[in-house]
């Protein structure tokens, strides 16, 4: 894609770096842009994620304008709290809360719904490419996760660890899916390294019925989007217990049994 035209010369400076930025894609809420910044003293430009929450003008005014500031400052925080946490996310390198701007670190590398054969814009059935007696599962590991050098179990281990560190510092993601979570290539310093990213729905609590939702909301990203994945969200599931510990464990693990039936029970009623 081309950059967008550029910005009058009075624009906010965070929206002039956006005029001269490429565009990526573009949801209900907000328009994400690929940018680079050229550091101030001798170094190399920095590529950077650029997402911008532009005005709805469904909204009044005052009331866009506070609820963006408030979801930028919110993302902001909750990356924040990971980073300091030890979660794999990215980090943070501007924020322009009044403008609707939060720029983070660009992961350069592939998706995990792609690396599982969910395609990254719903690409062709990967079952047609297999050569007789070959099945999805040495595909996956044979050739997307082999430049990682990853077995699909480290794979779906590295997500559950990820998911329990977030979860112990009450950091709620809210949109857990495999199409936010990134594995960098090349990984830096030699080392895989799994990136949970887009917490622009993200929220800090400390309750058990939010943790078992998130991963509830991850759990139907599975299965909608990789069919007979149920073992491989179970070793997702293996991994956080692990991380979290066998008495957080049984209580967030029954809670989650406790929203999957709610699940089954709303998808009779319809």
């Amino acid at each position: 894609m081309s950059p967008t035209t550029p910005l009058n010369p009075t624009s906010p400076p965070t929206l002039t770096l956006i005029s001269n930025s490429t565009p990526v894609a573009q949801g209900a809420e907000a328009k994400v842009y690929k940018s680079i910044l050229h550091p101030s003293r001798e170094g190399s430009p920095v590529s950077i994620f650029v997402k911008y929450r532009f005005t709805k003008q469904y909204r009044h005014p005052t009331l866009d304008t506070n609820l963006t500031r408030a979801r930028v400052a919110g993302e902001a925080r909750a990356l924040m709290k990971c980073l300091r946490s030890g979660v794999n996310v990215p980090g943070i390198r501007m924020v322009d809360a009044s403008e609707g701007v939060l720029g983070t670190e660009w992961i350069e590398g592939k998706s995990v719904r792609a690396l599982l054969g969910g395609g990254a814009d719903d690409e062709g059935d990967d079952d047609e490419l297999l050569e007789d007696g070959q099945d999805t599962q040495e595909l996956l590991e044979e050739d997307t996760l082999k430049p990682f050098g990853l077995s699909q179990d480290t794979l779906m281990s590295m997500i559950g660890t990820e998911i329990a560190k977030m979860h112990l510092a009450d950091v709620i993601h809210g949109d857990l899916t495999t199409s936010n979570m990134m594995l960098p290539f090349p990984s830096p310093s030699h080392l895989t390294l799994l990136y949970l990213v887009d917490f622009g729905l993200s929220f800090t609590s400390p309750l058990t019925e939010d943790k078992a939702v998130d991963l509830y909301v991850l759990e139907r990203a599975f299965s909608s989007t990789h069919p007979d994945s149920s073992a491989l969200f179970a070793r997702v599931l293996d991994a956080y217990a692990k991380r979290v510990g066998e008495k957080e464990w049984g209580v967030v693990g029954r809670r989650l049994d406790d929203v999957r039936l709610r699940g089954r029970k709303r998808s009779m009623v319809g």
